[in-house]
């Protein structure tokens, strides 16, 4: 039985992911969600509570996975150079995204819409994104690895490129013509971060070197 609802469970989130993705969470019906998963209607509500039930057990599983990666390498930091890694954490979040690009997909679409829900998931998992990109650039500029830079505009800048192939699918493929399916995406996407972080953040004394593990 349990592994029943299980069961019934991943095919809805399955059908909601693939659904939202095409017609956009508001686009979308919990009858169409049903429908495509092969379950009642009813099954929605007792296991999710309706649709934005099922949204945000969508965004809050997709960002305890994110921000556990950020936190494990920032656990295995030690004394290591900071540039080290501020190298590995962007590698594996971009890891992270591309094993789950089709929820990043929609939830970095959904995060673009201003409502009530949205801002209580920007005051939660994504403080504790910035948190983490603030303590490395703080301890890099002071320990002389980083230029001096503006923390803040920085991480938006951050932030953006590390969405940017999610939410412009497309163009992230015309320019580096590679698809973020595509295995290789990780690996060519991050060094591309690794040349601007070493350009615009970096000393050049101490350049980033792309650790992928």
């Amino acid at each position: 039985m349990l592994k029943e609802k299980v069961e019934t469970k991943e095919r809805v989130l399955d059908a909601a992911v693939s659904l939202f993705q095409i017609k956009g969470f508001n686009g979308t019906s919990v009858r169409e969600i049903a429908k495509k998963a092969g379950v009642n209607v009813a099954n929605i509500s007792y296991y999710f509570d309706g649709k934005e039930g099922l949204l945000e057990y969508i965004v809050t599983k997709f960002f305890e996975g994110y921000i556990k990666e950020m936190d494990k390498v920032w656990r295995s930091f030690q004394n290591r150079p900071v540039r080290e890694c501020f190298g590995q954490m962007l590698f594996h979040v971009m890891k992270y995204q591309h094993e789950h690009r089709e929820v990043a997909r929609v939830i970095y679409r959904e995060l673009s819409v201003d409502t009530t829900f949205i801002r209580e998931i920007m005051s939660t998992y994504l403080t504790k994104e910035k948190y983490y990109l603030k303590m490395l650039l703080e301890l890099g500029m002071k320990r002389k690895e980083f230029r001096h830079v503006s923390v803040s505009f920085t991480i938006m800048q951050l932030k953006g490129m590390m969405t940017m192939p999610y939410l412009h699918q497309q163009y992230a493929a015309e320019v580096l013509h590679v698809l973020t399916h595509e295995e290789y995406f990780v690996t060519k996407y991050t060094s591309e971060l690794q040349q601007w972080i070493n350009e615009h953040i970096c000393l050049p004394c101490t350049p980033l070197q792309l650790v992928v593990k």
